[in-house]
């Protein structure tokens, strides 16, 4: 999978789960060139969404939400994420 897909599969995802405003999803893998632990194919995403449904929500329970609904590629795909929530 390419970032373009992974970012494109997110979306919907999110989109289909979470009452929001808006999404935007940046590719942050550079950060991790280098590492250790950095695998092809894997990435680092940068989510920022704007959803009163989550701001209704502690830290906790809004991450929990997003991990759960990203759950496959989380597992297969994204090696690490950033979530601002708005």
């Amino acid at each position: 999978m390419n970032i373009n897909q992974l970012i494109l599969i997110v979306t919907e995802k999110i989109n289909k789960n979470i009452l929001l405003k808006s999404i935007n999803i940046e590719d942050k893998t550079f950060l991790h060139k280098g590492h250790k632990t950095n695998q092809d194919g894997k990435f680092h995403l940068k989510l920022t969404i704007m959803s009163q449904e989550l701001k209704k929500m502690n830290k906790i329970q809004s991450t929990k939400k997003i991990y759960s609904i990203l759950d496959e590629e989380l597992k297969k795909y994204i090696h690490s994420i950033q979530i601002l929530i708005i």
